[in-house]
């Protein structure tokens, strides 16, 4: 029996959002996509404005947002727009609330979701903050005692005027003789006395707060930052929610978190006692080490226990603290864990829906794909970055995998939907499958263009000229997760992810593991180095931490994380300085049970202060009887140790294979659905790739699926070993999902492949361009070419100002032939067309390549086209600023351009917009 995708999910009422979902025991036809749901649908951040919302433009945004596609929101509540003051509701208050629940109910009735920050701008925190439970600090302030010095003032150092006083908790001396010892009570009114001769140095430990508050709060909203490592603090903040809602919360999915942006906050009130009990020694009394930078032994061991540290008080008072409280109230958590100071997977792990987010904008070589230096900000995501999220998700059973997406992926105003795809096919790659946009902006029907804007968001909303031509880009979307959310991850292979190296940092106190920062952290490792290369090799890869080492089984020689995880058939551990006992030990009883284990290198030490030769000793010891030290593989128990400097070999060796995909220079990632396969393949590179593809798989058939316009279609194929060779055909640009099965398809249509055409014919046509009524500042006259052209190109003024939709209609006359395809090239596209033949939709292009079949649209004889163009609000708001015109008036940071100084358009070029080059039909044989 076949069921859907929702259906399924339907049936558990105790996971209505399906995050947890194991579907490997259905099916789904081989004709068809899985039965969308909300979930496959993309999803926003919408800013509120001020929270200056009202029913009325709640129930018409709504509508349009669903209009176009967009599955569910995240209600972000931010400062507000200069003159709308009379229209604020204070965060928490009766009427925010009521604005609340009214948007809940009508999204609802839209089949949307909603998700919730459970706070304003970011990070938590607001009124309820009082100073004790404010973001901490610990300040170190270091005394040098001179010889025959007999008096020292001990008084707080600040940056600034405004920044708090901190408490003075310890003051501690360092003795000619090495001693070190809490001398507080030698104080008095601040000054030390009667100095002791043999006193060298003092120490005078504070505990202070950051003063950080909450970053562009919403009205209500505003106040202290949370100290999340204090679990009063966290549950006094949360109480306060319970307050504020009468524990009578509305049906939203999930309550949100932002990426830890809590400056400076390395402390917090039980600190020393909580790192004492779990470290095993006074930190008060190793603080030379603490605050060295000379990355000697003991330092960079104080450090690494000071981070780790912190890392579990985030993890256990914050965050798994948080997912319990929304848990009892039936509600999911979505977190980003990156910019934190701790363990990113097993942050990521502790919620429902782990959120990593894409920032700035990767180059890809696909030939015609804008990409203006001076539009993009000088970072690349890396797509392994991403991983972090998509394998804790993978590891700990949770299905959806979220992600901020295309926050400042250009210049506002600038962002084209050919743009977005590649960076959103990596996201994809790296096994997200639940999109974000960043976002859209709440606006007023009585606000006139451009609406309020977010200064750092995408500004998708019903101002974008684009707007009615994003339905397409949401379905590409859709397709394409509700592919990526079937079933589970098909991950062979898992890499130990050393946090114990990164927390080795000599330099510092803190260390935050920031999206911006891999450069340092991810990128010289040979976890990195090892992840990549086994990932364009092939193979498909999560990443593991300690702690999931720990509680992960083996079942059938295979490693499984979690009841709900995709089984691995190995273990990876790439070169690591230092490694916990208990992972060892954790790593060889996973052998013993009947894993494989391969270890790039011998685990060079453990981590920490406490006990390090013993603990040395036992790491020595418990290496030595592995027998790696003199054989490169050895049975252990059930199953095998291996010791390779390369991962490829050993892998070879032991017969785990991988995929034949990368050999084509196609990019892949693999969901299953008990003996049936997903992968969703997508071609970044600068080459058609137009060849027999194999894929590591039993199954007899493949099917092709086109994410883009959804048709479906059995593959030529053929067994070929342990591979089925499939025949593709992608251009630059263009991805593909394949589906290989066992399932019947002898009643699908065969895929058509479109290798070489057999004639290329331009089309020409005089071409009559007209404007639409809704584009502004005003609209252009008519337009009449005897070639294709920009509306853009020529001296109409009104023309170049405007921001909207043109079309071009003409006439050309055409042969058919029945025995053959035909297909529509457009040179470029400014930036995204629909196209009609003979007065039926023919469809939309809106990514390279720019190509759209056109068979069943064509007739002998003369042929009437339309083609309805979408341009950019760039030049729209370039005449805003040219003319002086006011549209950017906020609280907070008001608005800013992509390297945050002051946006001005004025001295902008004129995007070009409409069509240009040649527009083709390519005839292929059936």
């Amino acid at each position: 029996m076949s069921l859907s995708i929702t259906l399924i999910l339907a049936c558990d009422s105790s996971d209505q959002y399906g995050l947890e979902s194991n579907l490997e025991s259905y099916n789904i036809p081989a004709s068809q996509w899985p039965e969308v749901s909300k979930e496959h649908k993309p999803w926003a951040r919408w800013w509120w404005m001020g929270s200056a919302v009202d029913k009325q433009n709640i129930d018409f945004l709504l509508e349009e947002y669903a209009r176009v596609g967009i599955g569910g929101l995240e209600i972000a509540p931010i400062y507000g727009a200069k003159g709308y003051e009379d229209r604020y509701l204070d965060f928490l208050s009766k009427p925010w609330i009521a604005a609340l629940n009214h948007t809940v109910s009508k999204a609802h009735r839209l089949d949307m979701g909603i998700d919730l920050t459970l706070g304003t701008g970011w990070p938590f925190g607001g009124p309820q903050v009082k100073m004790e439970h404010a973001a901490s600090k610990m300040i170190i302030q270091d005394y040098i005692i001179e010889k025959g010095q007999n008096t020292l003032e001990i008084k707080q150092k600040k940056s600034n005027e405004n920044e708090p006083d901190g408490i003075l908790i310890h003051l501690i001396g360092i003795f000619r003789n090495g001693e070190r010892r809490e001398i507080y009570d030698l104080l008095e009114d601040f000054k030390l006395s009667n100095i002791p001769a043999d006193l060298l140095q003092v120490q005078a430990m504070y505990f202070a707060k950051t003063g950080q508050k909450v970053k562009r709060a919403a009205p209500g909203g505003e106040g202290f930052t949370l100290d999340h490592f204090f679990r009063t603090a966290v549950n006094n903040y949360l109480e306060s929610f319970d307050k504020a809602f009468d524990l009578n919360y509305p049906d939203i999915r999930a309550f949100y978190n932002d990426s830890f942006e809590v400056y400076g906050a390395d402390f917090t009130a039980d600190f020393l006692d909580e790192f004492e009990e779990r470290r095993g020694y006074d930190l008060k009394f190793m603080l030379p080490e603490l605050i060295s930078d000379n990355g000697d032994d003991a330092s960079v061991r104080v450090k690494s226990d000071y981070r780790e540290t912190l890392s579990e008080l985030l993890i256990e008072n914050f965050t798994e603290n948080w997912s319990e409280w929304a848990k009892s109230k039936g509600k999911k958590t979505k977190n980003q864990a990156h910019g934190s100071p701790g363990n990113l997977l097993d942050i990521y792990g502790a919620v429902d829906i782990p959120e990593c987010e894409t920032f700035g904008s990767s180059f890809f070589p696909i030939p015609g794909l804008r990409r203006d230096s001076a539009d993009v900000r000088n970072v690349d995501p890396d797509p392994i970055m991403l991983k972090f999220a998509s394998s804790a998700a993978h590891l700990t059973g949770k299905n959806l995998v979220s992600c901020e997406t295309f926050t400042w992926l250009g210049e506002h105003f600038k962002s084209s939907f050919s743009q977005m795809k590649p960076e959103l096919d990596q996201t994809f790659l790296a096994g997200v499958n639940h999109v974000f946009y960043h976002g859209i902006t709440y606006s007023p029907q009585d606000v006139p263009f451009p609406g309020w804007m977010f200064y750092a968001s995408l500004n998708l909303t019903q101002h974008n000229s684009l707007w009615d031509h994003l339905p397409a880009f949401n379905k590409y979307i859709t397709r394409t997760q509700s592919v990526l959310q079937a079933g589970q991850a098909d991950n062979e292979l898992l890499v130990y992810w050393p946090i114990y190296d990164v927390w080795a940092n000599p330099k510092g106190t803190m260390e935050l593991i920031t999206v911006h920062h891999v450069d340092e952290w991810l990128h010289p490792t040979e976890f990195y180095k090892q992840s990549k290369k086994l990932i364009e090799s092939g193979y498909s890869v999560d990443f593991i931490s300690d702690k999931m080492i720990g509680s992960a089984e083996v079942e059938k020689g295979q490693i499984k994380p979690h009841p709900n995880s995709n089984s691995a058939k190995a273990l990876l551990i790439p070169k690591v300085d230092f490694m916990p006992i208990a992972t060892l030990e954790h790593i060889l009883e996973l052998a013993h049970n009947g894993a494989k284990v391969i270890f790039q290198a011998k685990p060079h030490d453990i981590p920490g202060y406490q006990d390090v030769q013993e603990n040395r000793e036992r790491l020595a010891s418990l290496w030595k009887k592995t027998g790696l030290d003199k054989h490169s593989q050895v049975r252990w128990g059930k199953g095998k140790l291996i010791l390779a400097p390369s991962f490829a070999p050993a892998l070879a060796a032991e017969e785990i294979l991988p995929e034949g995909i990368s050999n084509s220079g196609l990019k892949f990632i693999k969901r299953k659905i008990g003996e049936d396969k997903y992968y969703f393949l997508v071609n970044h590179s600068a080459k058609t790739v137009s060849q027999s593809v194999d894929f590591l798989t039993n199954a007899k058939d493949a099917v092709i699926m086109n994410p883009i316009d959804g048709k479906i279609g059995k593959a030529k194929s053929k067994t070929k070993g342990n591979y089925l060779s499939v025949k593709l055909h992608l251009e630059p640009g263009e991805s593909l999902i394949v589906r290989t099965t066992n399932q019947p398809t002898a009643n699908l249509p065969l895929w058509t492949y479109f290798d070489s055409p057999s004639v290329i014919t331009e089309l020409k046509a005089d071409w009559i361009i007209t404007f639409d009524n809704n584009g502004g500042p005003s609209t252009p006259k008519d337009q009449h070419h005897e070639q294709l052209t920009t509306w853009t190109d020529h001296e109409d003024t009104e023309a170049g100002d405007y921001s909207g939709k043109g079309t071009y209609t003409g006439t050309f006359a055409f042969e058919v032939d029945s025995l053959k395809v035909y297909k529509l090239n457009f040179s470029k596209i400014h930036e995204s067309a629909k196209v009609w033949l003979n007065g039926q939709y023919a469809g939309q292009v809106w990514s390279l390549p720019y190509i759209l079949d056109i068979t069943e649209f064509l007739k002998e004889g003369d042929n009437e086209i339309k083609i309805e163009v979408a341009n950019l609000m760039a030049n729209r708001i370039r005449y805003l600023d040219k003319n002086k015109i006011s549209w950017r008036n906020y609280h907070e940071i008001n608005f800013v351009n992509i390297d945050y100084k002051p946006f001005d358009a004025s001295d902008w070029q004129t995007m070009p917009s409409g069509l240009s080059g040649k527009l083709m039909i390519s005839e292929y044989l059936k």
